[in-house]
């Protein structure tokens, strides 16, 4: 098994790739999606987030309201440290989960938003980085996503720089042009995880897209 970590900065198109890798074979972990599954109704999650935060962050239907929760969290770095603290150890117990039912030859894919800040590299074989420009990915936010420019930046500075997460990098797949270039560079470094081994402790580099 080789345990993939993939990540990339909002609007990177880190999406777009973990559906390319699917599509080749690979078992994608999804953190995000796991994230929503364990404070959904009825989990153990969910009533932990209503004693931390209150049932003021609960919807009408009894659901976590997100954007009330994020407007409180993300307005006060204690109060997201105790977000991460109850829903991180359940997102990690799940993916582990996910990770142990792959077969023993799988390229296990965990999509990881948050990966270089967390300091997550080392619990992965691999880390492929979904590379753009800041440029790049702000006028994606806004014209695809239809976020203010405000509201964009203050979601990139929430993360981790360009040049942190390229350092935590073993490949990169380079998504700074047009959709079509995409796939190509996703094959190859599909390929080149085929072909990795845990086992002999060596680890690919690989930058812009193969190049």
């Amino acid at each position: 098994m080789v345990k993939v970590g993939l990540t990339g900065g909002i609007g990177a198109g880190k999406s777009a790739v973990s559906a390319l890798f699917a599509e080749l074979g690979a078992v994608v972990v999804d953190a995000d999606l796991i994230a929503r599954e364990v404070v959904a109704p009825g989990t153990e999650g969910l009533a932990a987030v209503v004693a931390e935060f209150g049932e003021v962050v609960l919807a009408a239907d009894g659901s976590l309201d997100r954007p009330k929760l994020g407007a409180i969290v993300f307005a006060d770095a204690t109060r997201l440290a105790a977000l991460n603290a109850i829903v991180h150890p359940l997102v990690g117990r799940r993916s582990a989960e996910l990770e142990a039912a792959a077969g023993p030859d799988s390229v296990v894919v965990h999509d990881v938003p948050l990966l270089a800040e967390n300091g997550l590299a080392p619990l992965y074989d691999v880390v492929v980085v979904v590379d753009a420009a800041d440029e790049t990915r702000l006028r994606r936010l806004v014209a695809l996503r239809g976020m203010a420019e405000a509201d964009a930046r203050a979601r990139m500075a929430a993360q981790a720089t360009r040049e942190a997460r390229l350092a935590v990098a073993d490949l990169v797949i380079d998504n700074d042009g047009p959709l079509e270039r995409l796939a190509p560079q996703v094959r190859e470094v599909w390929g080149k995880l085929q072909a990795y081994r845990p086992e002999a402790g060596t680890r690919s580099t690989v930058t812009d897209g193969g190049n």
